[in-house]
C-alpha cells in the first residue's frame, strides 16, 4: 500500500470513522457489501489501491490506476423511502461538485465533469428494506489525482455527510443548477440492457426528489427516468 493511502494516513485524515484499507482488491464495493451485511456502521469505507473489478453504476466497469486514482466505497444507512433510493446520486453527485470545484457539474445521473472531462464518477447499491432503504453502499472514483489522496478522501467524504444532512429543497435545487442534462436532448435506455431495451427520448426537463431525470418525449408525455432503471443515457 502507498503511504498516502495507508491505515495510519487514513485513520488520521478520516478521524474515527471506521476504516478498511487495502493494496489490492477484487473491489471496495464488493469488500463494503459484505460488511454492511455483517452491520458495518454508516460511515464505515473501503479504500484500495488497485482494484481488480471495479464497477460503477449498473455493473458499469471502471478503471482505476494505481498511484493515481482515488476509488473507495461507503456504507450508508440513511433515513430515506425504498422509492426515493435514487436520491442518492442527486446527494453524492452533489457533494463531489462541492469538492471538485465551482466550475464541476454534473451530468445525471452518476459524473461529474469540468468541461468535457470526468472529474469524478459515482455507483450505488441500495439494499430494500420491507418500507424503507435498509443501506446502502456508495462507490467513489476519482481520476488523476495528485498526492496525498487521503485529505481528499476525507474531504469528500465530509461533503457526503453534509449534503445528507441538507434540506431536500435546497439539495433539490442546486443539483438542478448544476446538472448540465437539463435542456439537452437525451436518449436513455432503460433495463435491463440489450438490443431490446426500453428507450426513452426527448428533452431533459428537470429532475425529482427521487433522483429521476423528467424526460418530455416528442409525443408530448413527461417520462421519469429513475436512476437504479438506467442502463445508458446519451445525447441525442
Amino acid at each position: 500500500m502507498t503511504d498516502d493511502l495507508g491505515y495510519e494516513a487514513l485513520t488520521a485524515a478520516v478521524g474515527g470513522r471506521p476504516v478498511r484499507t487495502y493494496p489490492a482488491l477484487l473491489s471496495t464495493e464488493a469488500d463494503a457489501l459484505a460488511w454492511a451485511r455483517a452491520d458495518a456502521p454508516d460511515g464505515a469505507v473501503v479504500v484500495a489501491d488497485y482494484q481488480a473489478a471495479p464497477r460503477g453504476r449498473s455493473g458499469l466497469l471502471w478503471q482505476v490506476v494505481p498511484g493515481r486514482d482515488l476509488a473507495f466505497s461507503v456504507v450508508l444507512r440513511p433515513q430515506l423511502a425504498l422509492e426515493r433510493e435514487g436520491w442518492l446520486y442527486s446527494v453524492i453527485t452533489l457533494a463531489l461538485c462541492d469538492v471538485c470545484g465551482d466550475d464541476a457539474r454534473i451530468r445525471w445521473p452518476d459524473e461529474v465533469r469540468r468541461g468535457d472531462i470526468r472529474v469524478a464518477a459515482v455507483g450505488v447499491h441500495v439494499e430494500p428494506g420491507p418500507r424503507a432503504v435498509a443501506w446502502a453502499v456508495a462507490s467513489v472514483l476519482l481520476p488523476d489525482v495528485a498526492p496525498p489522496r487521503s485529505p481528499l478522501l476525507a474531504r469528500v467524504l465530509a461533503a457526503i455527510d453534509r449534503r445528507s444532512a441538507s434540506p431536500p429543497a435546497e439539495t433539490l435545487a442546486e443539483h438542478r443548477a448544476r446538472c448540465t442534462t437539463i435542456g439537452r436532448r437525451v436518449r436513455a435506455a432503460l433495463l435491463p440492457m440489450g438490443p431490446n431495451a426500453r428507450r426513452v427520448i426527448g428533452t431533459a426537463a428537470s429532475t425529482l426528489k427521487d433522483g429521476a431525470l423528467v424526460v418530455s418525449t416528442d409525443e408530448g408525455a413527461r417520462v421519469a427516468v429513475p436512476p437504479q432503471s438506467l442502463w445508458l443515457v446519451e445525447d441525442d
